[in-house]
């Protein structure tokens, strides 16, 4: 503006000389030469007005590219952490629990409390490639280890169960796993790492997850393997859909001589979201677990000496039964041993209506034994009347639940009923249920549960939860070994097994119930 300005006054200078003649000589020769002098001056003061105006304005560019430089440094640091995504969950729960034995034992727990703590993080490497993860931490008070079990019905810690059965304050990796994105271009990922194969559909329904938290059905069994999957669109009615291939490690083997040791265990199958829109879901899962072993490695060395070296059951005189008669070991302890494989599959339907939730799931699975044999008869091995069981058996599984939302007191009202028949395997070391598995039951398990979600006012993050469940389950157990491949499931009603049970010192569950209360925090 100012630059303008005295461009106009330089003008005027030039021009005053012509309108001074055009004036006919009004005006004198001094009062021109004055006037002349006067904008001159003013001229003078623009000039030099101009020049402290340029000093301040570079003065203030060179702040400003300071500046810029600063948040241009400052930017870079923001970047590495704003990359990362974080969330967590945190859980203290209270469970009561009282079961019957086959022989009228009575085992209680009163009060046994639980802490668990989780971090979730999630992060792109590039545009296509992301990191998932979490670790876990789950503890019981008052203990550094696992707590007492007089069932004998929970799994030591081992890799198949690690961050879900109570153990010490450690912070373990639970979840670990990259994912290539778009590969190609089309809709296609590959995965590879610790795998979320744990609290899948439709335990999320009664644990209060809005989302999915892992792929498996009828199965919490944490492993480290990869997957290869593709994503598509059935149309607008029925939404979209996609498939995984997958493949996993169960136990490792090891550096052994050639012919002399055992096998990996491994796993492979597929599992297919085959429509999902909205509340509707229809998924299938099957795979084969190859090479299963009798029993795992356990965390504890102690307990794997006592498992290797002490092969059978304790009899009624307090001596163990060895077989000593064979070159084969058809007990489920001793010497770690491959036994065969695992067939498992199933197939679940949930949908929303109103605020009625549900879904319907079954579940089969088939036992091919190797020359070790599965769910050997081994009270019949010890008598001579039978030798290992190297025949296929069937187990089926049904799997039932509803839940109604009453969205204005922020209360879920749930109810489920599962079954699984007498060779029904479970695949589940990994559950959620404390002591023993609901979904690995030879037998029914009834539940009801309610989830308040706390009115703790607004939420910070899309992550944030506060509630408490309350629940009970029944268990009603029809067939000894729930969530075993090794030892005959046999029949708690039948005079000829419960003799067999007897004589192999074995005194199952028959009967159990729990009530836990939870307060969960999600972040």
């Amino acid at each position: 503006m100012m630059k303008k300005f005295s461009m106009l006054a330089l003008a005027g200078l030039i021009a005053l000389p012509a309108i001074a003649a055009a004036g006919g000589g009004a005006a004198s020769g001094s009062d021109l030469e004055r006037k002349i002098q006067d904008l001159s001056d003013q001229l003078n003061q623009l000039k030099a007005q101009m020049a402290a105006q340029n000093e301040t304005t570079n003065a203030k560019i060179g702040t400003l590219d300071n500046t810029v430089a600063s948040f241009s440094d400052r930017a870079d640091e923001w970047d590495l952490a704003s990359r990362f995504k974080l969330s967590g969950d945190f859980r203290t729960r209270m469970d009561f629990y009282n079961a019957e034995t086959l022989s009228g034992r009575s085992l209680d727990n009163d009060t046994s409390w639980t802490n668990r703590f989780r971090l979730n993080m999630r992060v792109n490497a590039t545009e296509n490639v992301e990191f998932k993860g979490r670790l876990a931490m789950y503890k019981a008070w008052g203990m550094e280890s696992a707590m007492a079990d007089a069932s004998g019905t929970a799994w030591p810690q081992f890799d198949g169960n690690t961050t879900r059965t109570p153990s010490d304050n450690a912070l373990r990796v639970d979840r670990a796993y990259v994912n290539f994105n778009n590969i190609g271009g089309a809709p296609v990922w590959f995965s590879i790492g610790r795998r979320p194969t744990t609290d899948g559909n439709p335990a999320n329904m009664r644990m209060n997850l809005s989302e999915r938290s892992g792929t498996p059905l009828i199965m919490d069994y944490p492993f480290d393997g990869i997957s290869l999957g593709y994503a598509y669109k059935w149309g607008q009615d029925l939404g979209a859909g996609r498939v995984r291939f997958c493949y996993g490690r169960g136990f490792e083997d090891g550096l052994q001589v050639d012919g002399d040791g055992m096998e990996d265990m491994d796993f492979a199958g597929v599992s297919w979201d085959i429509l999902q829109k909205g509340d509707r879901f229809l998924y299938a899962q099957s795979y084969m677990a190859m090479n299963v072993i009798n029993y795992p490695n356990f965390q504890d060395p102690i307990i794997n000496s006592m498992m290797a070296t002490t092969p059978g059951f304790m009899l009624p005189d307090d001596t163990f039964a060895v077989d000593a008669g064979t070159e084969r070991d058809p007990f489920p302890y001793g010497p770690r041993k491959n036994v065969g494989n695992i067939q498992h599959s199933g197939l679940m339907y949930m949908d929303k209506v109103a605020n009625f939730n549900y879904f319907l799931t079954g579940g089969w699975s088939r036992t091919d034994p190797n020359e070790n044999g599965m769910l050997n008869d081994v009270a019949s091995m010890l008598q001579g009347t039978a030798m290992t069981n190297t025949d296929s058996e069937n187990g089926y599984h049904v799997h039932l639940g509803i839940r109604y939302d009453i969205d204005p007191v922020g209360l879920k009202l749930g109810a489920e009923w599962n079954y699984g028949s007498q060779y029904w395997v479970g695949m589940t070391p990994g559950h959620d249920d404390l002591y023993q598995s609901k979904i690995a039951a030879r037998g029914n398990v009834y539940e009801v549960y309610g989830i308040y979600d706390l009115p703790t006012g607004p939420a910070i993050s899309k992550y944030a939860k506060t509630f408490m469940r309350i629940g009970y389950q029944h268990y009603e157990y029809d067939y000894s070994g729930s969530n075993d491949w090794n030892v005959m499931p046999y029949d708690l009603n039948s005079a000829a097994d419960l003799a067999k049970m007897d004589f192999l010192g074995m005194d199952p569950i028959e009967s159990a119930e729990q009530i836990y209360v939870t307060l969960e925090v999600a972040f």
